[in-house]
């Protein structure tokens, strides 16, 4: 068995996520008593009462979910006392900051902080630069990029992530993704419209990459313990300096979740535990993996899902 684990991101949120580990678990409580005297704002209200259009703010969504993710990462860790051997890790955008903190590259206080600043400027961005992002389904990620680039109307639009073969996220302003989409179901293809209030990973948000590159330069990072696939390249990376470099970028850049997979897979990964809300990572996992290849896909958000989790792992 060969283990990775993954981190979600924005998207995978709910109201009451990480509840139950937070109620029962002390150590998991102090996660977010941390990431609420980093933040300005109720973190812990937001997440567990809402409302939704609060909670869906890049500025509030980001530590939301990075804190859940943490918080659900350290309930798996005392549940496997630390026995659990990882051989690699990713997250999914903003899920890439768990992953560096579960790698101990950053520190806790660090994460939320990075993650605060994050949000805070892709909000900024976002405000300034209106525009959503869509979800293209049947067509693959060659197809989509040529349709983007004889496109030759008004307006911003890029392929965002390439999450499986068939599935492809385009960000941009919203009547340049309304052409896209015109000619994405003239050949077949579908698109639907994400609960998205900014164009993440595209040049309408490119202007927050040096203010972000700039306020990393006071934060601290390490070498990975073990292996991270970073979204920019679908690679692992050990130099830090490098590691600041990518996430910077990350923030207008393609999350190339669809190689990042396969490339773990080149490595012989064969078990996958996404940690953190919801299960939109375990999802995709049966759109990406080969046909024929042997895996095991779990999930973990919950006291129910980690005992499945550990049992599946017993067998």
């Amino acid at each position: 068995m060969k283990i990775a684990v993954l981190f979600p991101g924005q998207g995978s949120q709910y109201i009451g996520m990480g509840q139950e580990f937070l109620a029962t678990d002390p150590d998991c409580a102090a996660i977010m008593e941390k990431a609420e005297s980093v933040c300005d704002f109720p973190l812990g209200k937001i997440c567990q009462e809402g409302p939704m259009e609060e909670l869906t703010r890049a500025v509030h969504l980001q530590p939301a979910i990075t804190v859940t993710n943490l918080v659900c990462w350290l309930a798996v860790q005392k549940a496997f006392a630390d026995r659990l051997a990882v051989s690699c890790f990713a997250g999914h955008s903003l899920g890439e900051y768990s992953a560096l903190y579960a790698a101990g590259v950053l520190s806790l206080t660090d994460t939320i902080r990075l993650v605060v600043k994050r949000g805070a400027l892709m909000e900024r961005e976002g405000l300034k630069n209106p525009g959503g992002m869509r979800a293209v389904l049947g067509l693959g990620i060659t197809e989509i990029e040529t349709i983007i680039t004889q496109y030759n109307g008004r307006g911003i639009v890029t392929a965002a992530n390439h999450n499986t073969e068939k599935q492809v996220v385009i960000s941009g302003e919203e009547h340049a993704m309304d052409a896209i989409g015109v000619k994405v179901a003239e050949q077949g293809g579908k698109v639907v419209s994400l609960n998205v209030s900014v164009a993440n990973h595209s040049p309408l948000v490119a202007d927050a990459v040096p203010d972000f590159a700039a306020f990393m330069e006071g934060v601290v990072f390490n070498e990975p313990r073990s292996p991270v696939f970073f979204n920019v390249t679908a690679t692992v990376e050990r130099d830090v300096h490098i590691i600041k470099e990518m996430m910077a970028r990350q923030i207008a850049s393609k999350v190339r979740w669809y190689e990042i997979i396969n490339g773990m897979i080149a490595t012989g990964v064969d078990t996958f535990i996404e940690i953190g809300p919801k299960a939109v990572l375990k999802g995709l996992m049966k759109k990406i993996v080969p046909k024929g290849y042997a895996y095991t896909a779990l999930q973990v958000d919950s006291p129910e899902t980690l005992t499945k989790c550990r049992e599946r792992l017993a067998e």
